[in-house]
């Protein structure tokens, strides 16, 4: 808070900014928004913050202090759910204060406290988190140069666990991409520097950090003897940042978490390893252009929530064993065979709604009668999809899936029995338990309706005995129910009534009679509120105890909404089911670009390539061509598809035989880093070092350009010794490598294993077609003055390209003749030379 106001503020004595002080100062490191009657307020530099992010007005009141101003701002106590978003999705911690009780007259201060503390990394607001994007808090503890992290989404109930070197964790936090992180204050400085202020933190005291706290918290709230069922006994680090993470939400108000039921650990070797970059590169989830289309535009086809996040999650981490790969596949082709089958499963999966962060508003107790009405109708279309398909022996592939639905139909029904289809959204509101459910809550229904009825009747009957046709029984909550009269008629009122407001046209009376009824409705109200809400909070903590149940069913559905996305998405595409196995060879036919294929109108415009690769006679495959030509393109897909493969989806290929992959880079396109004074060249080669540093034996490779960010020799040098390392080394990594140096085409002539291709190119007199058909053979020419005639270069500029070209062109030509000589003349100089010795061993001889 900035030291002018918070002094100022501090200075004030009144009761209401001293309870501010009290309460501000157990959560300075947020925003307090501070209840006052109908309005949120803030004041001094929260006030500036709210003013700026939330655009409302700034005001100010004067300070006891002279010529001092304290600034304030403020919105309507029920615009929070729309003004609390903002402040969130701009990196702030909000503390919610509350007047905790009804203001009474003759009382000075009214009772408040802090209800709820919200931040970016536990918030379980729908209008701040996205459907299909999970909302992870990170947690990570150093020691000794290794870290342990670990990622708890809140609002699903999903928990991770890890512990690996520096690389491996920034790679981790690039997959979950965590709204919040935790580490421990006395590693400030370093944790600055590692995050590079990619995302918003929270410092924790140091003494959180400890193993022992960590172990007891974790074994308490699963309720187990130790850690071993998890399979995390041994991450020491991983358990210390799980632990600190279940303490920090309950330092924030959240104590109700039974939905955390399970932490994973992530086990690196059973998923393919992708580095950021490559992700970046391939524009698996984001497009380089803002108005481009990435991969995940084209394949996801989900239509719940829940299979949404569960699609992000199994392309960061695809799998490596085959097993579970071709089991994917299997389901894939009989929703592709069985159109009819996928097609019933897609209908109901649109009557299921986001379980799993249902069941975390459960726990957490901000449900709403109408979202557990949406939960009955989940549980209905689930148990519907059960009986139809997978009960059905007859489909031997699903029988293992509908073996592992659980039975949540007493639940289901409960719901049904206990909640009023038209219930409202706010159990505040009432009408929310059916009839039948409790028969005193349906007598006090009945007495409080037919007292509504009486007042009717009341009404009618003053109306009769005073003559005045136009009045009217009204309620506001100041004066209960009251009698208005036109002025025109108040010489008509008797004597008993009870004048108690005058306004511009009429006026509002009470009679005993009238408040006595008036007692009776709003007494019969609270009591039917009371009941309802105690009937409702029932039924919730009947459904809590199916948490387990409750959300296996939801991963199952999850796991149905992207395998029926693949399905779809392979029959709309032409995708064929690849061939996966332990071999070391790639075989492609005919393979396209799944997102590039979609620009063209017709599907037959696309050109596709065949990529073949081994390790026995073509490991590294040397591609030449122009740019424009498609070289990148044929990288991308290649390394898109071989994901693809791996998640379980179908490919855009004719034919797609792929060996097993353990780890996918890329150095594709070029990208300056000025702000940390690194250069195009520098990027590269960073990104190369991590490449040449961590290839296995199963890891494929693609790189576009090595070496344009130096000289043209440097350049060659460098291109040719990373080719040639990669061909000598033992791993033997299959690789594409696109490049315009032609003099690597000569590389092939002293390495078995590297084959030179090219795209092809059709010249027509001035005119240059780009034939996007990779074939046999290196290429002599890069028609970069073509490539720059269709860019809209000048012509003026062209023709003199050309001319300079044909020049240097002479050039090249009369020193390669100058070479050949000089290599003509030496080698006839040492045949010479050679004779004379020979002469010289005969004389001596």
């Amino acid at each position: 808070m900035n030291k002018d106001q918070n002094t100022l503020i501090k200075q004030e004595k009144t009761p209401l900014i001293k309870q501010y002080n009290d309460i501000k100062s157990k959560y300075p490191d947020a925003i307090l928004l501070f209840q006052v009657g109908d309005f949120y307020e803030t004041f001094g530099e929260d006030a500036i913050k709210c003013s700026k992010i939330l655009n409302i007005v700034l005001t100010n009141r004067s300070s006891k202090k002279k010529h001092s101003i304290i600034h304030l701002a403020g919105f309507p106590y029920h615009s929070l759910n729309v003004y609390l978003p903002k402040l969130i999705r701009s990196g702030h911690r909000v503390a919610i204060c509350d007047q905790l009780e009804v203001p009474k007259k003759g009382k000075n201060i009214v009772k408040r406290g802090v209800i709820e503390l919200v931040t970016p990394g536990i918030s379980i607001d729908e209008n701040i988190l996205k459907t299909k994007s999970n909302n992870f808090l990170a947690s990570i503890h150093i020691e000794k140069k290794k870290l342990g992290i670990s990622f708890l989404d809140v609002s699903t109930g999903d928990f991770f666990i890890a512990e690996d070197n520096k690389e491996s964790i920034l790679q981790y936090l690039e997959h979950f991409n965590p709204s919040e992180v935790l580490f421990q204050k006395k590693e400030k400085i370093f944790f600055e520097k590692f995050l590079k202020d990619k995302y918003y933190t929270f410092l924790i005291e140091d003494w959180m950090f400890n193993y022992s706290f960590s172990y007891e918290k974790l074994i308490s709230h699963f309720k187990t003897n130790s850690l071993k069922g998890f399979g995390i006994d041994n991450l020491k680090l991983g358990i210390t940042a799980s632990g600190v993470i279940l303490n920090y939400l309950y330092d924030t108000q959240h104590y109700k978490i039974k939905h955390i039921s399970n932490i994973k650990r992530i086990k690196k070797e059973e998923h393919m390893w992708i580095d950021d970059f490559t992700f970046k590169n391939l524009e698996i989830f984001r497009c380089l252009d803002k108005k481009g289309v990435s991969l995940i535009d084209i394949i996801d086809k989900t239509i719940t929530p829940m299979g949404g996040r569960l699609l992000k999650h199994w392309i960061h981490f695809p799998l490596t064993n085959i097993i579970h790969i071709q089991k994917r596949y299997e389901i894939v082709e009989f929703f592709f065979s069985n159109i009819s089958i996928r097609s019933f499963i897609q209908k109901k999966l649109k009557e299921i709604y986001d379980i799993e962060r249902i069941i975390s508003k459960m726990t957490i107790g901000k449900i709403s009668p109408h979202e557990i009405i949406r939960l009955h109708q989940s549980l209905t279309a689930i148990v519907q999809i059960q009986k139809k398909i997978f009960s059905n022996k007859k489909y031997k592939t699903f029988l293992e899936i509908g073996n592992s639905f659980q039975n949540c139909n007493i639940i289901s029904q409960k719901i049904l029995d206990t909640i009023d289809p038209n219930t409202p959204y706010n159990i505040e509101k009432g009408n929310v338990i059916a009839k039948g459910v409790s028969k005193e809550l349906d007598k006090i229904r009945n007495l409080y309706f037919s007292k509504k009825k009486y007042l009717e009747k009341l009404c009618n009957n003053e109306k009769l005995n005073t003559g005045i046709h136009n009045l009217k029984i009204g309620y506001n909550n100041i004066f209960g129910y009251f009698l208005e009269v036109k002025k025109t008629k108040k010489y008509n009122i008797p004597s008993h009534w009870i004048q108690k407001q005058t306004l511009t046209n009429s006026e509002r009376y009470i009679t005993e009679e009238l408040k006595n009824y008036e007692l009776q409705i709003l007494n019969s109200e609270q009591k039917i509120l009371s009941i309802e809400k105690k009937i409702f909070y029932d039924l919730i903590n009947q459904i809590l105890k199916y948490i387990i149940p409750l959300q296996k069913n939801a991963k199952i559905i999850a796991e149905l909404d992207v395998l029926c996305s693949f399905s779809l998405s392979a029959l709309e595409n032409y995708y064929v089911k690849p061939e996966i196995n332990n071999s070391f060879r790639l075989c492609i036919k005919k393979g396209r670009h799944p997102v590039i294929e979609r620009q063209f109108i017709s599907t037959t415009s696309y050109i596709p390539n065949d990529v073949i690769l081994n390790k026995k006679n073509q490991q590294i495959i040397i591609i030449t061509g122009p740019n424009m030509s498609g070289k990148s393109a044929i990288l991308r897909q290649t390394a898109i598809i071989i994901l693809m493969a791996h998640i379980g989806s179908f490919v855009p290929a004719k034919y797609a035989e792929i060996g097993l992959v353990d780890k996918i880079f890329s150095r594709v396109g070029a990208s300056d880093n000025i702000s940390l004074g690194e250069s195009t060249f520098m990027v590269e080669m960073n990104e190369m070092a991590n490449i040449l540093n961590n290839f296995s034996k199963r890891s494929f490779l693609i790189l576009d350009e090595i070496g344009r960010g130096t000289s043209t020799y440097d350049g060659i040098s460098i291109a040719w010794s990373i080719v040639e390392f990669l061909h000598k080394s033992p791993f033997r990594p299959l690789t594409l490598f696109a490049t315009h140096y032609h003099e690597l085409n000569k590389i092939s002539s002293f390495f078995q294993r590297i084959q030179n291709y090219h795209i092809s190119v059709k010249k027509i007199y001035e005119n240059i077609i780009f034939m996007r058909k990779m074939i046999k053979g290196g290429s002599e020419h890069s028609y970069g003055i073509h490539v720059a005639k269709i860019s809209g270069i000048p012509i003026e500029i062209i023709h003199r390209a050309k001319e300079i070209l044909k020049i240097l062109d002479k050039k090249k030509i009369l020193e390669k003749r100058k070479m050949k000589n000089n290599f003509l003349y030496k080698k006839k100089s040492f045949l010479r030379l050679r004779k004379i010795m020979n002469f010289f061993k005969k004389f001596i001889g």
